[in-house]
């Protein structure tokens, strides 16, 4: 059984970043592709006990933001770790591709499930904040204004934060080496943007295997039927803008 991570595009036309742990929770594998076919067919490689999506997997609400928005934006936000409103009047949301996602597969979305398959919705920006005590949230993501220098120097801490966990044994995986690589070796913004995706799945499959095996370091945010998310408990040590 393993731990599938899912960093999910909007559309077809984005990369989606693809991981795997193994039970022990240690990363076996990443994967950057576009089409859902893709998608379905490295999972299909897999057994997996667990997969955390970064990308809404209910949504029901026609206007607004959903209640677990809400409330991890209430706890993270002054960390940078705010939620955008998801809701149905967008029309990249009706449906979303993560809800088509788990029709496709039958995966069950509730996390009070304790025994068989569950897929999770979870948020790596909040995680992180959370999991690493972090002042602000990492700035590795392309924004305006944002150097690619100081965007990589983001990359770099994001790298070093995740192979501190030492169950996830990142220094002994060949893709962790090749994505590593490829941060150091990173000139321009797109060549961190074609390692962002995988990266993020990682943190996704961290999260499912949380869930299973370590449970009381997330929590739900929202309601289980009417979209929800996972992450840490509302943080209290202090907040400072990067």
């Amino acid at each position: 059984m393993e731990f599938v991570g899912v960093d999910l595009a909007w559309g077809e036309r984005g990369r989606t970043g693809l991981a795997v742990l193994d039970v022990s929770g240690a990363l076996v594998d990443t994967a950057s592709v576009r089409t859902d076919d893709e998608i379905d067919a490295w999972i299909a490689r897999w057994d997996p006990a667990a997969i955390g999506v970064d990308a809404p997997l209910l949504v029901l609400n026609e206007t607004g933001m959903r209640s677990g928005e809400a409330e991890v934006t209430s706890a993270f936000g002054r960390y940078g770790a705010g939620c955008h409103a998801t809701n149905r009047g967008r029309p990249w949301f009706d449906p979303p591709r993560g809800e088509s996602l788990v029709r496709r597969h039958g995966w069950p979305t509730d996390p009070r499930r304790a025994e068989g398959i569950v897929c999770v919705e979870v948020y790596p920006h909040a995680a992180l904040v959370g999991l690493f005590a972090l002042p602000y949230r990492l700035a590795y993501k392309r924004g305006r204004g944002r150097r690619v220098e100081d965007r990589r120097a983001e990359f770099l801490r994001l790298l070093g934060l995740l192979e501190s966990v030492r169950r996830l044994r990142l220094v002994a995986s060949p893709a962790w080496s090749r994505l590593r690589r490829a941060v150091e070796e990173a000139h321009r913004q797109v060549d961190l943007d074609r390692v962002e995706d995988e990266l993020d799945a990682v943190v996704c499959a961290d999260l499912a295997w949380r869930w299973r095996n370590d449970r009381g370091t997330l929590r739900v945010y929202g309601d289980p039927s009417a979209g929800y998310l996972l992450a840490p408990t509302p943080p209290v040590h202090d907040a400072r803008r990067q």
